[in-house]
């Protein structure tokens, strides 16, 4: 690219690319970059963590969250470009501990109930629908088949308890393809944004879509609660699944943390 010198290597799963980039790591490489989707650059994260290594992504999915977050273009050539001429840049990330003693961890927005649910039926059984349809369908699927969480949640001095829908932490404004579930995050502050969703109706479901799809600003619905804070620790009534970047990560309970500027990132 330009003249500058660049090995190529193609993973054959999420776990090849963590042992890819760690292994790039290790060897003294100064650039690793992933191209794909927004869980490609989710695994490259992972293995270049605590490291020194600049981080890119030339997006390539179908969602691109994380790029649009970070100001990548949505095109791997135009992205590419931008790297070349780019600077490193230190972000946020958010870990989070789970009670069997797992440890994960993600740069762009994730959470627990019908959100993760979403995202899983979205990379499995919706996986060939359209962009951010894959994320409605699997939303609805859930939203009509399981019944509303009891959450508990400790966030940072305060407490919130209630039936949910679900709890996003977001370090970044949007999932799911273009969901602005927290339109004012910022991957570089230092806090996390959290959204709970209690008790809606299926009609006032539908009626915030196009409001997500758009500014994400849903201060009309009463049924939405914010924060912002360091640390949040959530507890449900039954086995939750936790999502993060659109990946599968464990079951709640589950505690999220912000990693100040954990990671550099070429944007």
């Amino acid at each position: 690219m330009r003249g500058s010198h660049a090995e190529f290597v193609r993973s054959k799963s999420a776990e090849d690319i963590r042992s890819l980039a760690a292994g790039a790591a290790a060897q003294g490489f100064r650039y690793v970059v992933a191209l794909g989707g927004d869980g490609a650059f989710h695994h490259l994260i992972e293995g270049v963590r605590g490291t020194d290594v600049v981080a890119g992504f030339f997006p390539a999915g179908s969602g691109n969250d994380i790029a649009r977050a970070l100001g990548i273009p949505c095109d791997p050539v135009r992205a590419a470009d931008l790297f070349l001429r780019g600077r490193p840049r230190a972000v946020d990330l958010v870990r989070v501990r789970f009670d069997d003693g797992g440890v994960a961890h993600y740069i762009g927005a994730g959470g627990m109930g019908l959100d993760a649910e979403a995202a899983h039926l979205a990379n499995t059984r919706f996986k060939k629908w359209p962009g951010v349809t894959r994320y409605m369908a699997g939303m609805f699927t859930v939203f009509l088949r399981e019944p509303l969480l009891n959450l508990s949640a400790e966030i940072d001095d305060l407490t919130w308890s209630g039936p949910a829908l679900f709890a996003a932490v977001a370090n970044s404004s949007s999932y799911g393809s273009g969901v602005r579930i927290a339109p004012d995050a910022r991957m570089d502050d230092g806090l996390l944004d959290v959204v709970i969703v209690g008790d809606v109706s299926l009609l006032r479901l539908v009626e915030a879509m196009p409001v997500v799809l758009s500014s994400g600003d849903l201060r009309g619905f009463p049924e939405v609660t914010r924060y912002r804070c360091r640390r949040i620790l959530i507890r449900a009534d039954r086995a939750a699944m936790v999502h993060g970047d659109g990946e599968e990560l464990g079951v709640a309970p589950a505690g999220f943390e912000v990693m100040p500027g954990a990671v550099l990132v070429m944007a």
